[in-house]
């Protein structure tokens, strides 16, 4: 044999040397490596509930990886064929390995909520997510995968013999899943219904299923028009003096558990601590993420009769003051308004040009008060102006502050919070706080000067922020195991003399009302009680001023 002969016999045995497997092998390949390999978030939340403490825990740690593998071999049955195999699998292993980096980074639950906040985040938040620390995930579990899915080949049988290897394969797969769900059924079903969140942590169930939840609910009426709320509403008993001026500042991801005003160890408030504002120190968020709360705290249903459908589909506390005749108007330094001012004013500032505050990959949040006063003075109509900031918003707290406030060092200077220790990231944080405070001061300076309207302030932040506590990170856990420091976010309110004379509110008794808890909720009703607005969604129970305000306030 020659030496050109050799190598291309080599070549010519290349294709045989690649093992044939049936498209039902390879699915039930992929289904064990799932279960396995990319579950471990799952099996670690089972950990720690105390189901591997005895031997039954481990026979039904047995079941379940027994049911999930069957499951998955059901679903990718009845999706792939000889000639989508390869193409879909590629997709789907690149997605888990995406999945499985950020749940077990940041313990994240891919439930609707949080499949919400994916789709809608956008390229400048999502760029911050894209670390060094997603390439030895991606290798691990996409491509080395991939290219063993790509270089096995797939059988080919007649269409009848594909059929009954496909029925059969799933028959067997249905009878096993369901016999490995028998054999530990107490035991699954009590897990599963005294722990319902770890179901958002099985993959690729996880996001599949959330995905089909999302894309059914947001589909369901996409272009059915928002139901009018408030539409009687009107402004009353007004007295004829200056125009009115409410900016509510919606903070993000601030948590109250380091708001230097509600007795935290570091002064992350000294501005504000300066100023004379009401503080509401036990303040409960609607949600554990932008996507749920900020709807939810300008709706009428609030977190008390909460409807996320209901919310999405129905007008907004923007829109009742709308139809009372108060002009309303949005500014954004971050994702948007989720939908609440829609068809109002609304401005992004996000991508602004201003040299001192922006560096072509986001702004500070002093931007939005760049200009604001001149668009504010376009109307002498009583106005409600929102300020959205993107305040804390993570993992890159320290983006969110000029180096002048760089006072709690040091700090953790990469997206990638496990690799910061926990007193690295919670500096960072806090210094984000001490912005915000500089922030929210300059906002309370820029109103006590405007002499020609009788002025107001609410600052309330959209949800709190996990640091490391129990391994948690960020935000955006579900609702009903969502700990404290996700929850509990600060509400500061400043009134201006004018106004505190004008409507005839009682300062003391507000400090009272400051100190018992709060939420929201309270938001709705609180502003249109302020605003003086009267309609048939107003709830003088909700309205935080409605104790509080003496007959001047009609």
């Amino acid at each position: 044999m020659s030496a050109v002969s050799l190598p291309l016999t080599r070549v010519r045995a290349w294709p045989a040397s690649r093992p044939q497997i049936s498209v039902e092998m390879l699915a039930l390949l992929v289904s064990v490596f799932f279960s396995m390999a990319c579950n471990g978030a799952f099996w670690h939340a089972y950990a720690e509930t105390g189901g591997l403490q005895a031997a039954a825990g481990w026979r039904t740690a047995i079941s379940l990886f027994v049911a999930m593998t069957g499951l998955n071999l059901l679903l990718l049955c009845t999706v792939l064929n000889r000639w989508t195999a390869k193409p879909l699998l590629t997709v789907l292993l690149l997605v888990t390995a995406f999945a499985v980096y950020y749940m077990n980074q940041y313990t994240v639950y891919l439930d609707p909520d949080m499949i919400r906040n994916v789709l809608h985040t956008d390229a400048r938040e999502s760029a911050e997510l894209l670390t060094r620390g997603l390439v030895l995930p991606v290798v691990l579990y996409a491509a080395i995968p991939i290219a063993l899915v790509w270089r096995v080949r797939l059988q080919c049988l007649t269409p009848g013999r594909a059929l009954l290897r496909r029925l059969a394969t799933m028959l067997v797969a249905a009878v096993v899943t369901v016999g490995a769900l028998l054999v530990s059924f107490q035991d699954i079903s009590s897990l599963m219904r005294n722990h319902t969140e770890i179901r958002h942590l099985i993959t690729p169930g996880n996001y599949l299923a959330s995905l089909a939840r999302v894309a059914g609910a947001d589909g369901k009426g996409a272009s059915q028009a928002r139901l009018p709320v408030g539409a009687d509403a009107q402004v009353v008993g007004r007295n004829a003096g200056k125009p009115r001026l409410l900016v509510i500042v919606v903070g993000e991801t601030v948590r109250a558990q380091n708001w230097g005003l509600n007795g935290y160890s570091r002064q992350t408030t000294p501005e504000l601590a300066r100023r004379d504002v009401l503080n509401f120190p036990d303040v409960t968020a609607c949600g554990s993420s932008t996507e749920v709360s900020l709807p939810c705290m300008f709706s009428a249903q609030g977190r008390h009769s909460y409807d996320k459908q209901a919310i999405k589909h129905s007008q907004s506390l923007l829109n009742v003051l709308d139809h009372a005749g108060i002009a309303t108007f949005w500014r954004d330094n971050q994702g948007g308004c989720k939908g609440v001012c829609e068809g109002l004013s609304f401005e992004s500032v996000a991508d602004a040009r201003v040299p001192e505050l922006c560096d072509g990959e986001g702004c500070l949040d002093n931007v939005l008060l760049h200009g604001l006063q001149q668009k504010i003075d376009l109307n002498d109509r009583d106005q409600v102006v929102v300020l959205h900031q993107l305040g804390n918003h993570g993992p890159s707290y320290y983006r969110r502050y000029p180096a002048q406030f760089r006072q709690f060092t040091p700090t953790c200077e990469t997206p990638q919070l496990g690799k910061c220790s926990q007193d690295e990231i919670v500096n960072a944080y806090d210094n984000a706080i001490t912005y915000t405070d500089h922030f929210l001061a300059g906002v309370i300076d820029q109103l006590a000067s405007d002499t020609g309207r009788d002025t107001a302030m609410i600052y309330l932040s959209d949800h709190g922020e996990s640091l490391g506590e129990h391994n948690l990170y960020l935000h955006g856990v579900p609702y009903q195991i969502a700990p404290a420091t996700q929850l509990k976010v600060p509400m500061v309110m400043w009134l201006s003399p004018g106004l505190v004379a004008d409507r005839g509110i009682d300062l003391r008794c507000m400090r009272q009302q400051s100190a018992r808890p709060a939420s929201h909720d309270n938001l709705f009703s609180s502003v249109l009680g302020l605003m003086q607005v009267r309609t048939d969604v107003y709830d003088p129970r909700q309205d935080l001023f409605a104790d509080c305000t003496g007959p001047a306030g009609a």
